[in-house]
């Protein structure tokens, strides 16, 4: 994977629970790495035909291993205006050098 085609932007955000004065409860957006990355929306490739069988995923993420960071299903990927929900991360081949996160995009019900 080459700089090249790593040219979208995006932020891996974790959602904290905090509490205001009154003690209620907020959900926080902080943003825990912005890093380059390769994406690759779903359609009629042959891999993405085997990934349908078990996977709900929409977009692919592949990116450099960030050191001393766990990336982890609980996280959020902004990238633009979209937020996606990660459902799986991977090691690419075991190396440490890149991850691939399949993603379903959130869109808003009503």
């Amino acid at each position: 994977m080459s700089f090249g085609k790593m040219n979208t932007f995006i932020d891996i955000v974790e959602q904290k629970k905090t509490k205001d004065p009154e003690g209620f409860a907020a959900t926080e957006d902080v943003v825990v790495a912005s890093v380059r990355a390769y994406q690759e929306g779903r359609h009629g490739s042959e891999k993405w035909a085997n990934r349908a069988a078990f996977s709900e995923a929409t977009d692919l993420f592949r990116f450099r291993c960030i050191p001393g960071m766990k990336i982890t299903t609980a996280m959020v990927i902004r990238c633009g205006d979209t937020r996606f929900n990660i459902t799986s991360v991977e090691d690419v081949k075991g190396r440490g050098m890149y991850l691939e996160v399949l993603a379903k995009e959130v869109t808003a019900s009503g």
